[in-house]
């Protein structure tokens, strides 16, 4: 079982799993919830330059 981090709260997630899914200059990211990946596709730049940022709504 592969296994991913997601990038907006840090949650680890099953890759083979994982409904939500973003590709992103190149690179496949995972996310435990639709909140985290829509968090992501609205500023994914901040995400992979300050990393997760814990389960905040």
């Amino acid at each position: 079982m592969a296994k991913a981090v997601d990038p907006v709260c840090g949650m680890e997630v099953d890759t083979e799993k994982a409904k939500f899914v973003v590709a992103y200059k190149g690179k496949v990211y995972y996310f435990c919830s639709q909140h985290c990946k829509k968090k992501f596709e609205a500023n994914p730049e901040y995400y992979l330059t300050h990393g997760p940022e814990g389960m905040n709504p």
